[in-house]
Parts: C-alpha cells; sequence; structure tokens
C-alpha cells in the first residue's frame, strides 16, 4: 500500500497529505484487486494505526456493497475468511478494538450477510458464535453484528428498493424458520454470564433484545424465565434504563388484545409488589424518563386492546381492559405532573389516548370526572414557566420547553372536547385568583393564567371568534374574564412575559371590543405607551408592532374617535432612521412597516372626507418624500462602500413604508375615492429618480420595482405615464436576476391594461428581448450550478413573458417585430418546448404554440406561418416527449405533455383533414411509426373528447420509449 497516501488518514495530517489519501482511497475503490491488499492487511494484522485498520474495512465495505457480484466464488471465499479471522484475531488481543473500527467491522459484516445469508452462508450465525463463545471481546463483536444487521433490514430510515425490500423479508422469514430460537438462547446465556459482571455487554445485550423483538415470535421473549431476568434487571442501577426500553419494544409488539392484557397486567403486578410506582422515592431522573416511557407503552398498548375488543363487540373483555387502564391512571397523574418535564413529556401520549376514551363514554363515574380534573390542574401547573428560562437569550432548553408546551395545549384541547364545562370553570377559577392579586404574585403565574385564557379560544372553538355571542353561559364567563384582564392594570407587570401574553390575548378576543367598547382607549394606551410600543424590550416592541396593526384593522369601525389622537402619538416611531444620526430607533424598519400599515388603515378607513384623508396621507408621506431626496443625493456622493450599502438601504426602507400604506386601500375604498392619488404620485415621482443610479442597483431597483407593483394596482392608468422611462432604466445593464424580477412587472401592465399598453410593449419588446438573449448566451463555466440555474429561471420568465402577451390578446405585438423578429421568437419557443429538459418551460412553451396556433393556424392566419406549424410546431409535439429526459413518471412533465396534447388538437382544430394527411403520409411514417399506429393515432386524434386524446398521447409515448 501506498504509506505516504496513508500518512493522510490521521485527522492531524495536513491538508496536502489529506486529500492524497481521499484520491488513494477512490483509486482503491475502482481498482479490481486493492481490496485483496486490505483483506490481508486485516487478517495478517499488517497496521497498528487505528484509522489506517478503518480505511480497510471501508474499502473491503465498498467492495461488499457495490461489486460483490463481480468477484468470482474464490474472491468471495476469500472475503468471508477474512473476516472470520479478524474475528478470531479479536479474541486475543490484548486491548479491543476503538468503537469506530468494531461498529464499521459490524457493518461489514452485516452487509455481506444480507448478501450471503440466502444463498452461500446460511451458517453465518454458527460460525460466529462457534469463534466467539463467551468471549467478552468476541460477545460485543457479535451483538454489535447484530444491530447493523438489523439496521439493514428493518431500520424505517433506510430508503430501500422494492428488491431489497423483497430480499429483507425473505431473509427475516428464513432466519425465523432457521436460526432465531438459536440466537435468543445465545441472548439468554449472554445476560445470565454477564448481568453482574460486565455491565457494558448486558445493556448491549438488552438493546439487541429490544431491536428484535419486533420481528420476532414474542413467546421467545414474554415467557416467565426471559422477563424475570429483565425484571431482575431493574433492580440492578447500571443496567435498569436499558431493561426499561427493552419492556417498552416487548409491550409494544402487536398482538392479540387479550393477550396483550394479560401481558401488561402481569409485568405491571410484578413493577408494583417491586416498589416501582412509588415514583416520589426515586430520584433518578433519567431512569424515570425511561420507566414513564414505559409506562405510556403499557398504557397505550391496554386502550389499543380496549378499541380492538370494542369493535370486535367483546363487552366483557373490554370492560376488564378499561378497568386495568383505570388503575393505572393515579401512576400516570403522578408522572405527568412530575417536576421533570422529560419524565412529564413521556406519559402525554397515554394521558391524551385515555381522554379519548372518556369522550366516547357517555357517562363518566365520578372517579373518572375526578380524573379529568386531576389531568386538567396537572396541565395548568406544568404549563408554567421555571426560575432559569431566559427570556432574553433562549437556546436549546427554552426551546424544549416551547415544544412541551404544545403537547399539553393538545391535551388542553382534548381537556375541553371531553368536558367544556370544567376546563371553563377551572380557568375561570385560576385566573381570577391570579389577577386579583397579581401584584405579589410570581411573574410564572401571572403569565399562565393570561396563557390559559388565551388558549382557550382554540380549545372552545366557534366560527368567526364569535366567543362573546351564542352560548350564554360561556360568553359571559370569557367576557367577565376579558373585563378582569383589561381593568386589573395587569399590563403594567413587570415582565416581558406576562406583557405579551396581555397584548396576544387582548388581539385573540378582538371581538370583545365589539361588545364593550369602554374599554378601547385604555387598551389603544397601553399599545401606545412604555408597556407596549415602547417597552425597554425591543422583543415586545416588535411584537406588539404587529399586534397593534392587527388590533386596528380588525376595529377599524371602532377608532374613528381615536384617529387624529394615534397619529400624533406614532409620530416620533414612523420617522426614517438615516445611518448617520446614530441613535438607535425605538422600532426595527421590520416593525415600522407595521406602524406605517397601521396608519395607512386609520386613515382609509376613516369616516372623514376625502379632502381630510388626502390632507392626512400627504403628513404621513411628505417626509419620506423629503428624506428620500436627501438620501438620494448622498447616496450619489458617497465614496465609501459601507456607507453606499447602508444610505441604499434606507432609500428603499422609505420606498417600502409608502408602498406598505398603500395595502390599507380596497375595492371599497380605493386610491381615487380617498382622493390620495395625487400623493402617490408624487411619491412615484420621487422615487423613480432612484433607478437611474449607478450604485447599489440591487438594492434601489428592488424596492422601486415593489413600489410600481402596488402603484399598478393602487393607481390603475395613471400610472401608466411612468412606466416606458422607467423600464428603460431597468433594462439597462442587467443581470439575469433583475429581468427575472423585472418581466412580473411587465407580466402585470400587459395583463390589467391589455390593449391601453400594446404602443408601450411593441416599442419595448425587441430592447427587453435583446437585453434576455444577452444574459442567456454568455458564457458561464461548465459547472457552475447557480448560474445554471439563474439562466434556467430567467428561461421561465421569458416564456412566461410570451404566454402573457399572447393570453392577454396581444399577439400583434409579436406579429409588427418583423417577419426576421418573429421567426426568432418562435424558434426560441420550439427550443424551449424541446431542447431544455425543464417541464415547467416546456409547458409553458406549448400554452404559447396552442394560442399562437389558435391566433394565427387559421386560412388567414400571417404568410408563411401554415408552413411554420407543419416543419417546426408539429415535430416539436412529438419529439419532446421522445427525449430521455422527458420522464412520463413526473407530475410536472405530464402536465407539459397535456399541454402538447391540446397543440395538436389547436393544429387539427384549425387546419382540418389537410393536418391528419400530413400526420399518416408524410410525418408519422418518417418517425418509422407502424402503419396501425398511425391509423390509432389520427383517430384518437379526431375524438370530440379532449381528454380522451390526452390519456392516448400518454400511452403513445410510453410505447414508444424503450
Amino acid at each position: 500500500m501506498d504509506e505516504q497516501a496513508l500518512l493522510g488518514l490521521n485527522p492531524n495530517a495536513d491538508s496536502d497529505f489529506r486529500q492524497r489519501a481521499l484520491a488513494y482511497f477512490e483509486q482503491l475503490k475502482i481498482s479490481p484487486d486493492a481490496w485483496q491488499v486490505c483483506a490481508e492487511a486485516l487478517a495478517q494484522r499488517t497496521y497498528s494505526d487505528d484509522h489506517v485498520k478503518f480505511f480497510c474495512f471501508q474499502v473491503l465495505e465498498h467492495q461488499v456493497k457495490y461489486k460483490y457480484s463481480e468477484l468470482t466464488t474464490v474472491q468471495q471465499q476469500l472475503i468471508r475468511e477474512t473476516l472470520i479471522s479478524w474475528l478470531q484475531a479479536q479474541m486475543l488481543n490484548p486491548q479491543p478494538e476503538k468503537t469506530f473500527i468494531r461498529n464499521k467491522a459490524a457493518q461489514v459484516f452485516a452487509l455481506l450477510f444480507v448478501t450471503e445469508y440466502l444463498t452461500k452462508w446460511p451458517k453465518f450465525f454458527f460460525d460466529i458464535l462457534s469463534v466467539v463463545d463467551l468471549n467478552p471481546r468476541g460477545v460485543d463483536l457479535y451483538l454489535r453484528i447484530l444491530m447493523a444487521i438489523d439496521s439493514e433490514l428493518v431500520d424505517r430510515d433506510v430508503v430501500h428498493t422494492s428488491e431489497e425490500a423483497r430480499r429483507n423479508t425473505l431473509i427475516k422469514d428464513t432466519m425465523r424458520e432457521q436460526c432465531i430460537p438459536n440466537l435468543v438462547e445465545s441472548w439468554y446465556q449472554i445476560l445470565q454470564s454477564y448481568q453482574y459482571t460486565n455491565s457494558e455487554v448486558t445493556c448491549q445485550c438488552l438493546e439487541v433484545v429490544g431491536a428484535y423483538v419486533s420481528w420476532i415470535d414474542l413467546s421467545l421473549i414474554a415467557n416467565d424465565r426471559f422477563i424475570n431476568m429483565l425484571l431482575g434487571h431493574m433492580s440492578i442501577e447500571v443496567l435498569r434504563e436499558e431493561a426499561c426500553d427493552c419492556l417498552f419494544e416487548v409491550v409494544n409488539k402487536g398482538m392479540d388484545p387479550v393477550d396483550k392484557m394479560k401481558l401488561v397486567e402481569s409485568l405491571c403486578q410484578v413493577l408494583q409488589s417491586a416498589g416501582f410506582f412509588s415514583i416520589d422515592q426515586e430520584e433518578d431522573v433519567d431512569f424515570l424518563a425511561r420507566f414513564s416511557k414505559l409506562v405510556n407503552g403499557m398504557g397505550q398498548s391496554l386502550i389499543v386492546s380496549w378499541s380492538k375488543l370494542i369493535k370486535n363487540g367483546d363487552i366483557k373483555n373490554a370492560q376488564e381492559a378499561l378497568q386495568a387502564i383505570e388503575t393505572k391512571v393515579a401512576l400516570m397523574l403522578q408522572l405527568l405532573i412530575h417536576e421533570d418535564d422529560d419524565i412529564s413529556s413521556n406519559i402525554i401520549g397515554f394521558c391524551y389516548d385515555y381522554l379519548h376514551i372518556l369522550k366516547q363514554l357517555t357517562v363518566l363515574s365520578d372517579q373518572q370526572k375526578a380524573n379529568v380534573e386531576a389531568i386538567m390542574l396537572a396541565v395548568m401547573k406544568k404549563l408554567t414557566y421555571d426560575e432559569e428560562y431566559n427570556f432574553e437569550n433562549e437556546g436549546e432548553d427554552e426551546a424544549m420547553f416551547v415544544e412541551y408546551r404544545k403537547q399539553l395545549k393538545l391535551l388542553l384541547d382534548r381537556l375541553a372536547q371531553v368536558s367544556p364545562e370544567l376546563l371553563l370553570a377551572s380557568v375561570r377559577r385560576v385566573f381570577s385568583s391570579t389577577l386579583q392579586n397579581w401584584q405579589t404574585t410570581r411573574f410564572m403565574e401571572v403569565e399562565v393564567a393570561i396563557r390559559l385564557l388565551y388558549m382557550l379560544a382554540e380549545a372552545l372553538p366557534v366560527s368567526h371568534g364569535a366567543h362573546f355571542s351564542g352560548d350564554v353561559s360561556k360568553a359571559s364567563a370569557l367576557q367577565d374574564m376579558m373585563r378582569t384582564l383589561v381593568t386589573s392594570g395587569v399590563s403594567s407587570y413587570q415582565h416581558t412575559s406576562v406583557t405579551l401574553e396581555f397584548f396576544e390575548t387582548i388581539v385573540r378576543y378582538e371581538k370583545f371590543f365589539t361588545v364593550e367598547p369602554q374599554h378601547i382607549p385604555c387598551v389603544l394606551m397601553a399599545f401606545l405607551d412604555h408597556r407596549g410600543l415602547r417597552h425597554s424590550s425591543a422583543k415586545v416592541r416588535s411584537r406588539t408592532a404587529y399586534l397593534f396593526s392587527r388590533f386596528v384593522k380588525s376595529l377599524n369601525k371602532q377608532m374613528n374617535p381615536f384617529i387624529e389622537d394615534i397619529l400624533n402619538r406614532i409620530q416620533d416611531l414612523l420617522e426614517l432612521s438615516p445611518p448617520e444620526n446614530g441613535h438607535q430607533s425605538l422600532l426595527s424598519s421590520d416593525d415600522q412597516l407595521f406602524i406605517y400599515e397601521t396608519a395607512g388603515v386609520l386613515i382609509v378607513n376613516s369616516e372623514y372626507p376625502a379632502e381630510r384623508k388626502q390632507a392626512l396621507m400627504r403628513n404621513l408621506l411628505t417626509p419620506l418624500m423629503e428624506k428620500f431626496k436627501i438620501l438620494l443625493e448622498k447616496l450619489m456622493l458617497a465614496q465609501d462602500e459601507e456607507r453606499q450599502t447602508s444610505l441604499a438601504d434606507c432609500l428603499n426602507h422609505a420606498v417600502g413604508f409608502a408602498s406598505r400604506t398603500s395595502k390599507a386601500f380596497s375595492n371599497k375604498q380605493t386610491v381615487k375615492q380617498c382622493g390620495c392619488s395625487e400623493v402617490y404620485l408624487d411619491c412615484l415621482q420621487t422615487f423613480l429618480p432612484a433607478l437611474s443610479c449607478p450604485l447599489q442597483k440591487d438594492i434601489l431597483r428592488s424596492g422601486v420595482r415593489t413600489f410600481l407593483h402596488r402603484m399598478i394596482i393602487c393607481l390603475e392608468e395613471e400610472v401608466l405615464p411612468f412606466i416606458p422611462s422607467a423600464s428603460e432604466h431597468m433594462l439597462k445593464d442587467c443581470e439575469a436576476k433583475d429581468l427575472q424580477e423585472f418581466i412580473p412587472l411587465i407580466n402585470q401592465i400587459t395583463a390589467k391594461f391589455k390593449i391601453q399598453v400594446s404602443p408601450f410593449l411593441q416599442q419595448m419588446f425587441m430592447p427587453l428581448l435583446h437585453a434576455i438573449f444577452e444574459v442567456l448566451l454568455r458564457p458561464a463555466e461548465e459547472n457552475d450550478q447557480s448560474a445554471a440555474l439563474e439562466k434556467q429561471m430567467l428561461r421561465r420568465s421569458y416564456f412566461a413573458f410570451l404566454q402573457t402577451v399572447t393570453g392577454s390578446g396581444m399577439s400583434e405585438v409579436i406579429a409588427n417585430q418583423g417577419a426576421e423578429n418573429v421567426e426568432r421568437v418562435l424558434v426560441t419557443v420550439i427550443q424551449g418546448a424541446v431542447e431544455y429538459p425543464d417541464p415547467i418551460a416546456q409547458k409553458t412553451c406549448f400554452i404559447i404554440l396552442s394560442k399562437l396556433v389558435e391566433l394565427w393556424g387559421g386560412k388567414d392566419g400571417p404568410v408563411g406561418f401554415a408552413d411554420f406549424v407543419y416543419k417546426h410546431i408539429v415535430p416539436a409535439c412529438f419529439l419532446a416527449p421522445l427525449k430521455q429526459t422527458f420522464d412520463l413518471a413526473d407530475a410536472q412533465t405530464v402536465l407539459a405533455l397535456s399541454e402538447c396534447a391540446v397543440t395538436l388538437k389547436t393544429i387539427h382544430l384549425k387546419r382540418g383533414p389537410e393536418c391528419v394527411q400530413y400526420l399518416q403520409q408524410e410525418y408519422l411514417p418518417s418517425l418509422q411509426v407502424a402503419p396501425e399506429i398511425i391509423q390509432e393515432f389520427c383517430q384518437a386524434l379526431q375524438q370530440p373528447d379532449a381528454k380522451v386524446f390526452k390519456n392516448y398521447l400518454k400511452v403513445f409515448f410510453q410505447r414508444a420509449k424503450p
């Protein structure tokens, strides 16, 4: 072997050596006999370096996995012998191999096993067992090999081909017949031999039993001698977690419901008499988390048995199963309420399913009602934040608690289905007592009280948030709690979690304020002062900005008396903070977008006359325009790149804010009706010069483009005079991405104004196309993925543009470009349909071709178009689907084929019998299609039902492709 290259296997080697080692590995993988060198090195223990040994196993692994069938019988025999002699050597080694080498060796054994067990090596396990016997090193490797085999055969995370899946099923069936009882016996011997002396091997063996139990005969494990041993392990500290997991797998195994019930009950009896149900005596939380998972498994198994028995009509046994479930509830509650969230989280499944049973029972016993109440109290307690929760810097622990809270929410929703009245009463009790004394209560209790009120909104479902109408007792309870929330002064509580929960709940129940509007002023003040938008925490300010905009939008009818007051109070929050003034503004630019939108909504939905609305809108937007002009001048003079970027960002924010105010307009309240056209036209005139700024083009253009999109919707045809010069600027020195983003703007104008913009489109059609072709023809590196993707997206945008033009009845825009240009455009569409393996673009191209045939394909179409149809469009309909890259199993491709069928149908519709004659006598014979298939094809094409032809075309091409 190349000793120099092997030096690079050491993780501390320098990069040149490492590169050389990688290249050497690739070379050995390709070489037909390099594996033999590696096999020999392993068998004869030539190398002591761990990384070299691992490397040799990797080469063998590659050989067995990908090239095994190429080996001769003698060579295959050599690999088997190498592995066995390596295994024998492990018994004698003074030191065991490193774990990573043992795991890799086990993988190679497992790969060889799945390849050879059914044919060449039926005695695989017997050979290995005869080598390892009960030697601890050997046993360790034997167990690792078993785990590797299990993951090859049954690991659900590994994607198997149908062929592999069939092979795996056959292997498992053969193992069940031939060797599983022997393997189980070997496990029993290992456990018995090592349970007190070698915890590592014992735990490994328990893991193997747990893994295999899911697919072997359960009676081999679920019998007295095995279960008693496992239960014995539950009392040995170093084994009990693994024993717990093993019992969990036993309990989880699918089986007859009555047998399962008996198994679980007998296990529970033993565990209970051994004192495992006394949770409060146990201090080891890691063990309790596993034990909780086991109890969860037992509970859920009993519930599955109960469901099956009910379904089968076996009422007597179902009753027994329910009794068994009920006796576990006390234990479940102890685990659910445990202060460790992992222990609690592991039992939630059982709890959830138990509530599902109660939901199905017509009458609940007193005990069951008490259980429901106990679960409810447990959920309320466990929803509470603990002291350690870090609100300012949330890490992994915090994320886990947030996930755990989501699980508890599901329980709460389920409780609401079992007993909505009880839930409402419980929440009301907790809420009222907490808010009465909120000043002296810890933040987590105040937060959870408000949180519970918030959660009721989803737990007690109503349509369209109508919580305050309908069921009188429920409505009045919620109304009371909301009134308390708003009037108690709890919005002043000095903790971010309480403040946020307060605002979230206010917005969740905004309909309350239509019933009791007298509370709106004090809530508005909370939003606008130090409790909300001016809070000391940026997180609270940010969230409040969003919630405030939702609050104002949903209550716009009630806002009229407060509009001017609100606008005055938010004045300072609307300031565009330029990069140089250094002071940190209260809100980020993203948060300011919500404030601008809110201001727009207040003005537009007010009951003021149009001139007042216009004056307010002008007050809102004029400062932005003035700042914009100053900043644009500064940008033109800026030298430093960093300063240019920050100025461009600031300009972009100004345009974004103006755009956002326009979201307030609607069909009922248009810009015109509100008298605001002039203000927005002024904005356009202010912003458009930024397009000709040579600096920071990307940032500026994207902002102005978005504003234009909004104005096309809001200002309608008033925007048209600005479009030509804006387009001209945007087409100057552009990249693929610029064009890709510019085309949707032109599409929007074309689709909206159609004939009105025809002159403009005719004038800019070729300049736009030249810009697109210029970018598409630029040479790029062969393996530059991002450039290839950009070109693909640009091609799609180009075809989408042609589709919009033809689809908006504007085909004369293309027709008036002169014969040569028209042909060039048509050829690109044919290329798009046939040559690029992009089904999305192909589909668009066929839509364009269908449309053009429909418009120009008749007798009075443009000169030469009929020729083009037969020379290019008809062939495209065959050449595209015949390509190897046209994958008929792919959904997008099938859509492209469907449009191809429409194109052929349209040609037939427009050209009639002449088209059929051309296919029959010229085109299809040139493709060597058999006469009877040609006949069949032409009949399908002439069917009046287009769907019949679409289905036929798919079959036609499936047959035609090898």
